[in-house]
């Protein structure tokens, strides 16, 4: 391969944050500045020809240009995300009517917008009842983002209501009915695993019905748009955006990945 063909290539890969392979090694201690500026077209065929032929050689060195630039996207996606759960943090942690568990004053908040009626909520919840009971140090906002029909939008109303009853004492257990349910939920569904949770259906009803509840929906709606949140579950965990699904491990590690960059 010609000296200019591997500088250039040598210079492509330092650019790219790769090493150069060893083929190129050599050649990177010579200076290389503009190489295609000065050369003429026979020039510049000859060296377009070479690349090409050194790629199809080594297309390994393809693929760790593509490891390189994603890696580039998900830290720019990452750093993104941060910044807006940033900007929308009173919103997202602290709004004054999200049900809060675990412990208020933990150093990792978890929050998780969920849909009863949604299948991958259903799975995950057991195992974000074992995360938050079994680490003394998070704190747990639940965001009722109903999106799967007007049966969601009953079972989150309802849940909303139930926090005005008993102190909010019963909304756990109202939350863990309504996601062990299994089949498709229905307002009449809803207001029967009320009543067998021991809440004031009568009055759940009323409260469900609110202006103010209503408001809560509506509030929760316009803050996943702001975060570009479409589905549930989703977690924040910490100043991360987690779509989808975690197992109990991943978001271990996730916690764990927050206190140690908070030290």
């Amino acid at each position: 391969m010609p000296a200019l063909v591997r500088r250039t290539a040598a210079a492509l890969a330092v650019a790219l944050g790769l090493s150069a392979p060893p083929a190129l090694a050599q050649d990177t201690a010579t200076p290389l500045s503009s190489p295609g500026a000065a050369m003429d077209p026979e020039e510049r065929a000859l060296l377009r020809s070479e690349i090409r032929s050194y790629l199809l050689e080594h297309p390994e060195v393809i693929m760790e240009a593509i490891e390189v630039l994603e890696r580039r996207r998900r830290a720019a996606e990452n750093e993104a995300e941060a910044d807006l759960v940033a900007r929308l943090a009173p919103e997202l942690f602290d709004d004054g009517y999200s049900f809060v568990a675990g412990n208020p004053e933990g150093d990792v908040t978890v929050v998780e917008f969920i849909d009863y009626q949604c299948g991958f909520c259903k799975r995950a919840h057991p195992e974000v009842r074992t995360l938050i009971e079994s680490d003394p140090g998070l704190r747990y906002v639940v965001k009722e983002f109903p999106i799967l029909g007007p049966a969601s939008r009953t079972a989150a109303e309802a849940a909303l209501a139930a926090m005005r009853q008993d102190d909010g004492r019963r909304y756990l257990a109202f939350n863990d009915a309504l996601m062990a349910h299994d089949g498709q939920l229905s307002g009449d569904v809803v207001w029967e695993i009320a009543d067998e949770v021991g809440l004031d259906v009568d009055r759940l009803r009323r409260d469900a019905g609110s202006d103010e509840v209503a408001s809560m929906i509506d509030r929760t709606y316009s803050l996943a748009r702001a975060l570009r949140i479409e589905g549930t579950p989703t977690f924040v965990i910490g100043d991360r955006l987690v779509r989808g699904y975690v197992p109990l491990d991943r978001m271990r590690a996730a916690v764990a990945e927050i206190r140690a960059e908070e030290g």
